[in-house]
């Protein structure tokens, strides 16, 4: 089981925390990684492109010239393909391009990127993680005292005053528990959470 030293703000050390294995020390299956980003990826895709076929393009319902005696091709209607504006052939329609991937899979592809993170030494437990007041510069004091840079910070819910001190500083990201996710832990370097989230983390997994 990973231990881990605890730190409060100031890079005081206050305590340590044991990482439960079945979280943050389970065998790390990269192939997951992939699966799990496309699946996050496709989720977030708006899909709402959409092309007009010949029956959706307005007109061509007379047909452009005779069929014989012009010496040219037979036509039999302007909103063909191959004429400006006519209709597009086989092209994209609104759709959605989420597809399915098991909960299992899902839970032990989080389970690997954290546990990656762990191996790195890249995760960082505080005792609590609260500041003053809406400041940017607290947040990168904080960032400075440990030498962090692309963090992902953890906490049991949303703190609007830790997010709003973050959200102009590039590489850091805050999240609330339930939206920890496979492409966030592997696009930062360093993952920072707190003692209690990380029990809500393998409350969540282990659950």
């Amino acid at each position: 089981m990973p231990t881990v030293d605890v730190y409060n703000l100031k890079k005081k050390k206050v305590g340590q925390a044991e990482l439960a294995d079945a979280v943050f020390g389970v065998e790390v299956k990269e192939h997951l990684f992939h699966a799990a980003v496309r699946y996050q990826m496709a989720a977030r895709r708006a899909g709402t492109h959409s092309t007009k076929g010949r029956t959706d393009v307005r007109g061509g319902g007379r047909k452009p010239y005779r069929q014989k005696g012009t010496g040219r091709a037979r036509q039999g209607t302007l909103s063909a393909p191959q004429y400006r504006s006519g209709g597009v052939v086989h092209g994209p329609h609104t759709r959605s391009h989420a597809h399915k991937m098991p909960k299992k899979v899902r839970r032990a592809a989080l389970k690997s990127a954290l546990s990656r993170r762990t191996e790195e030494n890249a995760v960082f437990v505080f005792d609590s993680f609260e500041l003053p007041g809406i400041k940017t510069k607290s947040f990168i004091d904080v960032l400075k005292n440990f030498e962090m840079e692309e963090v992902l910070l953890v906490l049991t819910e949303l703190n609007d005053t830790v997010a709003r001190s973050a959200r102009n500083i590039p590489g850091v990201k805050v999240l609330p528990v339930d939206g920890l996710n496979v492409y966030d832990v592997l696009d930062h370097k360093n993952l920072a959470i707190t003692t209690a989230a990380v029990d809500a983390v393998v409350a969540r997994l282990e659950g």
